[in-house]
């Protein structure tokens, strides 16, 4: 199949998820301008940063009169997953480091769930997708941000439940389907075999919960960023800890979908 073909694929695959992409990227703009962001910082974050999560984190934070330390490392913490999502597709990204950096740019969750392919990676799948996205963000930003004075305050409209509403789009595909699995065969006890499969099915629905009690019990009373900041930790940590206790059971860690 010719290359181009294959930058095609990738494309095509994508146009779907761009359709979703411009408004949050429009609703960015608009929450960005009114955190007092101005024009220009918001459209520069996009082509720069290009991760969603991030990018609402930093914004409500500072929308809320947070500071700028807590935003960034909010933000940071949200991408966090991007590390390992980087090692697995840099095998297939080429050419000499500044070609691989742009290259890099593009690799976002939407592009690298078209580009997987049972484990491997179409860097050619990869490339279109994320070039479709990339585009699709930037351009709802820049329309947000043009936008903003006509729209009004995003409250009245409800995007400042965008950011909320972004993250519990996210989780939902990961708690459908994810029945307990049968207990590893051994000498492990039943109750720990129990918990070790738990654990394995349950790990992403655990760590959301533990970061959802903490932000909850932090937004009353801590600054501005700080919940975000706390409930970024707790998933890391609880997620961390459920792969220690099926470690700790003998339990083989079961492989996750990729979405």
């Amino acid at each position: 199949m010719p290359q181009a073909s294959r930058y095609r694929d990738g494309m095509a695959a994508a146009l779907p998820l761009a359709v979703a992409v411009v408004p949050f990227g429009m609703s960015f703009g608009v929450l960005a301008r009114s955190a007092g962001m101005g024009r220009l910082a918001p459209v520069v974050m996009s082509a720069t940063t290009f991760a969603g999560s991030a990018q609402f984190a930093a914004a409500s934070i500072l929308a809320a009169g947070g500071g700028l330390a807590a935003a960034t490392v909010a933000a940071v913490l949200l991408n966090v997953r991007y590390g390992p999502i980087g090692l697995s597709v840099a095998g297939v990204l080429r050419g000499a480091p500044l070609a691989r950096f742009v290259q890099a740019q593009l690799v976002v969750d939407e592009s690298w769930a078209v580009a997987n392919r049972g484990g491997r990676f179409d860097r050619k799948l990869l490339l279109g997708a994320g070039a479709v996205l990339y585009a699709s963000w930037l351009l709802g930003t820049v329309a947000g941000v043009l936008a903003g004075d006509l729209l009004g305050d995003p409250e009245r409209l409800g995007l400042d439940a965008a950011f909320p509403a972004l993250f519990l789009a996210l989780l939902v595909p990961q708690l459908r389907g994810r029945g307990e699995r049968p207990a590893e065969p051994g000498p492990v006890p039943p109750g720990a075999a129990r918990l070790a499969a738990w654990l394995r099915s349950h790990t992403a629905l655990a760590a959301a919960v533990l970061g959802a009690a903490v932000a909850l019990c932090l937004v009353p009373f801590s600054p501005p960023g700080l919940p975000i900041i706390a409930a970024s930790v707790a998933c890391l940590a609880g997620a961390g800890s459920a792969a220690a206790a099926v470690g700790a059971t003998g339990g083989a860690p079961g492989r996750e979908e990729r979405r």
